[in-house]
């Protein structure tokens, strides 16, 4: 059996498609359209590609996004003087600081500046907050960092929507994914259990779920002796490695924390690297904003 290859990237289109379609409604009765800002600190070259990525992203739904790029030699202050500017813009209804940071800098106090009902990345110690006490609805819910939303959509879209009872194994703790994504997936009914890439026989706990999700940076963690029939693999690593070829210069290629040529064998349904968890990342960030926009316009 060879499994589902779950296509983020049809399925993030999707999504932002149906935002487009929203965004135009507000600038034809309002005649404004939502505000991202993106400030890059320093020249990093992932993080020059990584914020390109979203600004087309979101100039394709037709959104307003605003680059704001400091040096790397921008103190502390400054930075979170122009978040506190960006705090208080009506133009503006998602923040978003691109990291890393210098090393000079403070990220959680950079993080903790931005106002988190403007906090598209849902990092702001009272959005991990409302997260981890379920507060997901009504009137002011927790912003949810991008990743787990998308993981989570990816598993509905192989599994279905009613993940209840299912044993789920988060591979990788970290505050961006593994942590959100672990009480996402309790808040959907699941069995969950957090590893990490040190936990002593991963391969009797991936054995055992229904559902590995593996954030741990660490190419070939996850190899199809470890996976189940019928288990579903989202991927969200991403790992550059060397390709030797004989007689050629070597080259390299993405690939994630699974060994997807060997699992995808086995497995029900499994995420690829690239095109499949980094789109649905992009695609809840515009997500996030047009939420932000809506609450902050009630």
């Amino acid at each position: 059996m060879t499994a589902k290859i779950i296509n983020g990237k049809e399925i993030a289109a999707e999504i932002k498609s149906d935002i487009a379609k929203k965004i135009a409604e507000i600038k034809k009765k309002f005649h404004h359209a939502p505000g991202l800002a993106v400030i890059l600190v320093g020249s990093d070259a992932a993080s020059e590609v990584y914020v390109a990525n979203k600004e087309k992203a979101a100039h394709e739904v037709g959104m307003n996004s605003v680059q704001y790029r400091l040096d790397a030699e921008t103190s502390e202050a400054e930075l979170i003087d122009k978040i506190q500017e960006l705090n208080n813009d009506e133009k503006i209804h998602g923040i978003l600081v691109q990291l890393p940071l210098p090393k000079h800098i403070d990220s959680k106090k950079v993080i903790h500046a931005i106002d988190y009902r403007k906090d598209v990345d849902g990092f702001n110690i009272i959005n991990v907050g409302k997260l981890a006490v379920g507060d997901v609805d009504g009137d002011d819910p927790a912003i949810v960092p991008c990743t787990p939303l998308g993981c989570v959509y990816l598993i509905k879209s192989a599994a279905g929507e009613n993940l209840t009872g299912l044993k789920a194994l988060v591979i990788g703790s970290s505050n961006i994914v593994g942590r959100p994504l672990s009480r996402l997936l309790m808040l959907e009914n699941c069995t969950v259990t957090v590893a990490n890439r040190s936990t002593k026989n991963l391969k009797a706990e991936c054995l055992q779920s229904d559902i590995i999700i593996v954030a741990a940076g660490l190419p070939n963690l996850v190899t199809a002796d470890m996976v189940k029939k019928d288990t579903i693999i989202i991927d969200v690593g991403i790992n550059r490695v060397n390709i030797d070829k004989k007689g050629e210069k070597s080259s390299t290629k993405l690939v994630g924390d699974v060994d997807f040529e060997n699992v995808k064998n086995i497995a029900q349904a499994i995420t690829p690297v690239p095109g499949g968890v980094g789109p649905m990342t992009i695609a809840y960030l515009l997500k996030n904003t047009l939420n932000c926009y809506f609450r902050l316009n009630n």
